[in-house]
């Protein structure tokens, strides 16, 4: 059988499409999920990619989770995909304190809790992938995105510290930031600010969601034992 993976938010945009690559690929993987359980039916069923709904927010569900992607699969998590996210967009003066906490807690606390529960085991195996999502926004900051810009930017810091405690253990931490790219999301924006979007990428157009899962593919790989604690951009020459 194929290694174990977990793809937190799996079940839709980027990460349906990081969950398909993978299943493709032969790996065993789960697909996390918290609340949209129509949509996640609707993956199971086309994919029969198992799903999981918990909290990554929460400490607790994460263990509880994890311990079940466990009993589900046979073993331990050896490639971790934390790609659950949320936005809660609004300029500073006017986000709330449970605009800012709320982002925090899903982008940058879910990291901590799906890669704590899962590195001592990894660290006994010798073996382990993380390949944590940030953003172009994380990079370059976005107006109306302070939070969301802070917790992508933290990734970045929390990957390349990650990687430096992991890499004697064989054990790889890095992470993707991608720019705009084709989702449910990018498909509801106004066609003239998504028109002016597309003026400022030198690809001429917007990524794909398969594109974001050729990358962790990559990353995740076993050959890839020597790539940590990097960042790799995928904007189509945006912001270079």
């Amino acid at each position: 059988m194929g290694r174990i993976a977990v793809v937190t938010g799996g079940t839709r945009g980027i990460g349906a499409a990081i969950s398909r690559a993978l299943a493709k690929a032969g790996y065993q993987v789960a697909a996390n999920y918290h609340s949209d359980h129509g949509a996640a039916e609707k993956f199971h069923g086309e994919t029969n990619i198992p799903v999981f709904s918990w909290d990554v927010a929460s400490w607790e569900a994460c263990q509880n989770g994890a311990e079940a992607v466990r009993k589900h699969l046979g073993g331990g998590i050896e490639l971790l995909i934390n790609n659950a996210g949320i936005t809660k967009d609004r300029m500073l003066h006017k986000m709330s304190l449970d605009e800012w906490n709320s982002v925090v807690a899903v982008n940058l606390g879910s990291v901590f809790n799906m890669s704590r529960v899962v590195i001592n085991s990894m660290r006994e195996r010798n073996f382990g992938r993380i390949i944590n999502m940030s953003s172009v926004n994380g990079i370059r900051g976005q107006v109306g995105q302070t939070n969301y810009s802070a917790t992508k930017a933290a990734i970045i810091g929390f990957t390349k510290a990650l990687a430096l405690e992991s890499a004697s253990k064989g054990i790889t931490v890095n992470a993707i930031a991608p720019g705009y790219i084709s989702t449910d999301m990018t498909d509801m924006m106004d066609p003239k600010i998504k028109e002016k979007i597309m003026t400022g990428i030198p690809a001429g157009r917007l990524g794909t969601p398969e594109e974001i899962a050729a990358a962790v593919l990559f990353l995740g790989a076993d050959s890839s034992s020597y790539i940590t604690g990097i960042t790799l951009s995928i904007n189509g020459g945006q912001y270079l």
